[in-house]
């Protein structure tokens, strides 16, 4: 999964780089766009277009024969059946063609929720110092079978953040919480150990956008949970800027709260990202309907 997130992050650096010259929101949009335009191309090439178009042909056509007969209960009770199974078999030849496009649309999603969903952490201004409840939240969370060895666990903070609480730890969840905040701008890591040698990592980004790179996920997670249904929120592949832990990591996920970045006229946020992405691939696949000669 990290090889292949990799190389997805590489493909999108190299594909939102022109874009990003107009602006953040215009690459978001036309790459979305963009997406939604291969992802037609895509279903074009998968589906079967004949008959999708046959079952929209059938439907139209058993409509019209309840209008005609509309005084005869047999005939348009029989139609009202034909339209319910062409339905039926209409959404059986969309829908299947949907489920591979789906497993593409995770992975660009992810990528666009890592660039833009998030702003770094703000730093206290020279001399001002952040009080408890202004910082940002750490939450560590170890695998079930390691739980217990959240009572050894060791936070070490880099010069540029600062714990504003005492490392929590509860036991019975396996999971520990400490609230941080940045004092200076740049990447920070933070490093987390546990008894027998084991480190883990886990980078902050903190002041204005220019020192951060790509990195600014809110959490990094375990390869083991890469198709847990329960829990979608820690699959790899949603968080393609950091690599995952290995399988045999007692860390299932380190994770921390980054402020929602201002898009202006697009809505911020992960939701808002993801939504930006979906209308768009939406709008521009819409309009490309008809050139492309696509059955939907």
């Amino acid at each position: 999964m990290n090889g292949l997130n990799s190389a997805v992050t590489r493909v999108f650096d190299v594909l939102l780089a022109p874009l990003e010259w107009v602006g953040e929101r215009t690459a978001l949009v036309v790459a979305s766009g963009l997406f939604g335009v291969a992802a037609l191309y895509l279903f074009k090439k998968i589906s079967w277009q004949a008959g999708i178009k046959s079952a929209k042909d059938r439907i139209k056509g058993h409509m019209i024969e309840i209008r005609l007969y509309q005084d005869d209960l047999r005939v348009v009770g029989a139609a009202v059946g034909k339209v319910l199974w062409r339905n039926f078999q209409y959404l059986g030849l969309n829908f299947g063609p949907f489920v591979p496009l789906a497993i593409p649309f995770v992975f660009v999603a992810a990528q666009f929720v890592v660039r833009y969903a998030y702003d770094p952490l703000p730093v206290a201004a020279a001399g001002a110092k952040f009080l408890p409840g202004q910082g940002t939240l750490l939450e560590i969370e170890l695998v079930p079978e390691r739980r217990a060895d959240v009572a050894h666990l060791r936070v070490a903070l880099p010069s540029g953040l600062a714990a504003l609480s005492p490392l929590v730890r509860a036991p019975s969840e396996g999971r520990a919480f400490q609230e941080i905040a940045a004092t200076s701008a740049g990447v920070h890591e933070i490093v987390l150990e546990l008894p027998g040698g084991v480190r883990e990592t886990k980078l902050v980004v903190a002041g204005t956008e220019q020192v951060a790179p790509r990195v600014m996920q809110p959490r990094r997670v375990s390869s083991r949970d890469w198709l847990s249904l329960d829990d979608p929120d820690h699959w790899p592949a949603l968080w393609p800027a950091e690599a995952a832990f290995a399988k045999d990591s007692p860390f299932r996920s380190i994770a921390i709260a980054y402020p929602a970045r201002d898009q202006g006229w697009l809505p911020e946020g992960e939701i808002g990202i993801l939504a930006t992405f979906v209308l768009a691939s939406m709008a521009f696949g819409f309009l490309a309907l008809k050139p492309m000669g696509v059955q939907i």
